[in-house]
C-alpha cells in the first residue's frame, strides 16, 4: 500500500492541534521511568518448593458431580431379602416377565410400564425386567448439558412414585447376562 503525501490543509491543521495539547512527560527525548509498586505482604502461606520425583498431596476438594443412576441405586435401602437380593444382582434368578421400552418416546413409555407393573404385579409375579437402553448421545454442546438415556434416568422414578411405589420393593440395575446398564430388575412385593 502506498502512502499519499499530506495536503497543506492537512498539515495545517495538524499544528493546531498539536498546540493545544500538553505533553506528557517534561523531556520528550526521555521519560521519567515511574517506581515500580511493591508487593504487599500477605497472610498466605508460601507454597513449599517442588522437587523432583515427588508426588503432590492429594487434594481434599473434589467436584461436587451428581451421582449417577446406578450410584443412586445402590444407596437405596434394601428393602428384600439379602440372599435373594445377591442372587438377582448376579443374574441367577431368571425374571418372570420383560418389557422392552426400546424406542418409545417418554409420553408412551409411562403408560406403557405402568400397565405392565400393575399387571405382572396381579399375575404373581415377582421378578420382572424392564429394558430402557442405555441411550442415545444428544449433547449438541449447548450451555446446558443433556444426559442421554432419557428413559434410562426416568424409568428408576417413575418406579418410586404412586401407583407404582405401592407394588414395587427393590429397583436395581441388570445383570450384564440380561441388559446391564440398560436394563432394570424390578422386584415386586407379594400380590395379598
Amino acid at each position: 500500500m502506498t502512502r499519499r503525501r499530506l495536503r497543506p490543509e492537512e498539515i495545517e491543521l495538524w499544528k493546531k492541534v498539536a498546540e493545544t495539547a500538553d505533553r506528557m512527560h517534561s523531556d520528550p527525548a526521555r521519560p521519567e521511568p515511574k517506581p515500580k509498586p511493591k508487593p504487599k505482604k500477605s497472610a498466605h502461606r508460601r507454597l513449599p518448593d517442588f522437587q523432583i520425583g515427588t508426588r503432590s498431596a492429594p487434594s481434599l476438594a473434589q467436584t461436587d458431580l451428581s451421582p449417577t443412576i446406578s450410584e443412586q441405586l445402590d444407596k437405596t435401602p434394601l428393602r428384600m431379602d439379602r440372599n435373594t437380593f445377591g442372587k438377582m444382582r448376579r443374574g441367577k434368578m431368571l425374571p418372570e416377565g420383560r418389557i422392552d421400552l426400546h424406542g418409545m418416546t417418554m409420553d408412551k413409555a409411562h403408560p406403557a410400564l405402568n400397565g405392565f407393573i400393575m399387571r405382572s404385579h396381579a399375575q404373581g409375579k415377582r421378578l420382572v425386567l424392564v429394558i430402557t437402553g442405555k441411550g442415545k448421545h444428544r449433547d449438541e454442546g449447548g450451555p446446558i448439558p443433556v444426559r442421554f438415556g432419557v428413559l434410562k434416568h426416568n424409568v428408576p422414578q417413575w418406579l418410586s412414585m404412586p401407583p407404582l411405589s405401592t407394588v414395587v420393593l427393590q429397583v436395581t440395575e441388570a445383570h450384564q447376562s440380561h441388559g446391564g446398564g440398560g436394563a432394570y430388575y424390578v422386584y415386586l412385593r407379594r400380590n395379598r
